[in-house]
């Protein structure tokens, strides 16, 4: 069942763990993915092969989405190739943990604009052509910590209680002409990051959560074709909490 066949989705962050997962799932259900990349373009074109490789169709732009121009050059780019935008999903993000005593400014305001100013630059470019379209999916991911908070996040967990109330505004804004907006807030994913923890760590986190276990990347990217597909036609402002009961 093709969820998202006809769809153009832009993903950002798309280079590991959640975001390519996102990216395969929205390939695997027909949809046509523009993601995103920072660094390396052979990684990326690896990506792109990966992608594509049972015949859909999927094209990295190197863009940095925390820079307005940038982003905006972005759509303007996916545009171009593809014609239309369906749906954006705000993945790109970055931690700097620290103590709040020790937090440098840079450590605050990096994280900030990689996470929150980027989710204003793209959903403000993107709102253009779904304006003129009459419909379009934005995904903001955000995270558990954002609504519950967690000590030696106070930057991380700012800009993704933040995601939340931009979420919650933007499709009061843009709802009357058929644009909907929500956030994800994902718990504890397994990742490559988490795979460099020790694992009594790991485990003692999986022990906590009721359904005693860590969340896959596939977990978030299952949520990601619902919110970008027709079936939560009439899902907007919310936040989907993917945290297998952290939180309730």
């Amino acid at each position: 069942m093709n969820l998202l066949e006809g769809k153009v989705v832009i993903v950002t962050g798309a280079s590991r763990g959640i975001g390519k997962s996102i990216a395969q799932k929205c390939v695997d259900q027909g949809a046509k993915v523009a993601f995103t990349y920072l660094s390396s373009e052979e990684k990326a074109k690896a990506l792109a092969a990966e992608l594509t490789a049972n015949g859909g169709e999927a094209v990295g732009f190197k863009s940095n989405a925390a820079e307005f121009d940038a982003a905006q050059k972005l759509v303007d780019d996916v545009m171009a190739r593809f014609g239309q935008i369906d749906v954006l999903v705000n993945n790109a993000g970055i931690t700097r943990d620290n103590l709040l005593m020790r937090m440098s400014e840079e450590q605050w305001d990096e994280v900030i604009n990689s996470n929150l100013k980027s989710v204003f630059n793209l959903t403000k470019a993107v709102q253009r052509p779904m304006l003129k379209a009459r419909k379009g999916s934005i995904i903001n991911m955000s995270s558990v910590v954002g609504v519950s908070g967690n000590a030696g996040q106070a930057n991380y967990a700012a800009s993704k209680a933040g995601m939340i109330g931009f979420t919650k505004s933007i499709a009061q804004e843009l709802g009357s002409r058929n644009i909907r907006c929500n956030a994800i807030a994902p718990g504890f994913i397994e990742t490559e990051m988490t795979a460099s923890l020790d694992e009594k760590v790991v485990q003692d986190w999986r022990n906590s959560i009721p359904l005693k276990r860590g969340g896959q990347p596939e977990d978030v990217a299952n949520t990601v074709i619902y919110l970008a597909s027709d079936l939560s036609a009439y899902v907007t402002g919310q936040t989907i909490n993917v945290c297998g009961g952290m939180l309730m």
